[in-house]
């Protein structure tokens, strides 16, 4: 399943990154507002009508405009501690030889999006060297949302650690998370948080989208008059852009969430945007068009 594949959107190469695919667990679940029917509409490239399965990716999307290289999320990454989701818990890929084929050198990174920070959208921030975790882009700007590090950093101590609602296992998790893919961003002084809008380089803005996580966020790229939206987890299957009232089980805030992805989406249609999620299995990436309460996609990879 491991694979690349190139885009090419105005002057810039948009390169994805294909770690793995196959279920990302029951798609009852997963989105749990659909009817069966619409996971059936969805297609076998992201359901699986045999077991009932939402089908996804890990994978990372990296974009080469202007002379810079900028990776959009980083993955789960190697050996890390994550006993509460077996498929992550000391997982073994080959991220970094990827990464090589498709012609990009760690030392060549300039800067890396997390568009939020869960586990799979942080790993290969680090690597592991003489026991220790380290930066694994040692030259690149680490582009962290600040509202997600006042969230997830256990220093800083936020109330929702008080939420009964939340299961205390996640915060456990959360907090290795932080400790092996984050921290050792800060110490290094590679990581520059932001809020509001930021712009990263030529034609590359970073924009706010919170629900999914406190600081989710997309990022916007204009090329020679063409234009992509890296949305992160502001959808996790195409049956979103249908219904997209209907956010996943993952989201902390899914009314927020919801009202996140209308706007976005809305936006992509009207622009003409490529819309480029981040766990879409098969096709990668679409166009839209307004179709009802939701929209069509029209599929480029």
């Amino acid at each position: 399943m491991e694979r690349i594949e190139r885009i090419e959107l105005g002057d810039a190469e948009i390169i994805r990154i294909l770690e793995w695919q196959g279920p990302f667990g029951p798609a009852a679940r997963l989105v749990p507002d659909l009817t069966e029917a619409a996971w059936h509409r969805a297609g076998t490239d992201h359901y699986d009508p045999v077991d009932g399965s939402g089908l996804g990716a890990l994978q990372t999307w990296a974009i080469r405009c202007g002379g810079r290289t900028v990776l959009v999320d980083t993955g789960v990454g190697d050996d890390r501690e994550r006993p509460g989701t077996p498929m992550f818990h000391h997982r073994k890929g080959r991220f970094l030889d990827l990464l090589a084929e498709a012609g990009i050198r760690p030392e060549g990174v300039d800067a890396v999006v997390n568009t939020h920070l869960h586990a799979d959208h942080v790993g290969w921030n680090t690597r592991a060297r003489d026991g220790q975790w380290v930066p694994a882009f040692p030259n690149a700007v680490y582009h962290l949302p600040a509202a997600d590090l006042a969230f997830f950093d256990p220093a800083a101590a936020h109330p929702a650690r008080t939420d009964t609602t939340l299961d205390p296992a996640r915060w456990t998790e959360w907090d290795q998370v932080f400790a092996d893919s984050l921290a050792p961003v800060l110490a290094a002084g590679q990581a520059a948080p932001w809020s509001g809008t930021r712009t990263i380089g030529a034609g590359l803005v970073l924009e706010q989208a919170p629900g999914h996580t406190p600081g989710s966020s997309v990022l916007r790229l204009e090329s020679a008059g063409e234009r992509a939206v890296f949305v992160g987890d502001l959808l996790h299957s195409p049956v979103q852009f249908v219904h997209p009232s209907c956010s996943s089980c993952f989201c902390l805030d899914q009314a927020q969430a919801a009202a996140s992805r209308r706007r976005i989406l809305q936006q992509a249609a009207e622009l003409g945007e490529l819309v480029v999620p981040a766990h879409f299995a098969g096709p990668g990436a679409a166009r839209l068009e307004r179709s009802g309460a939701g929209f069509a996609p029209r599929w480029v990879r």
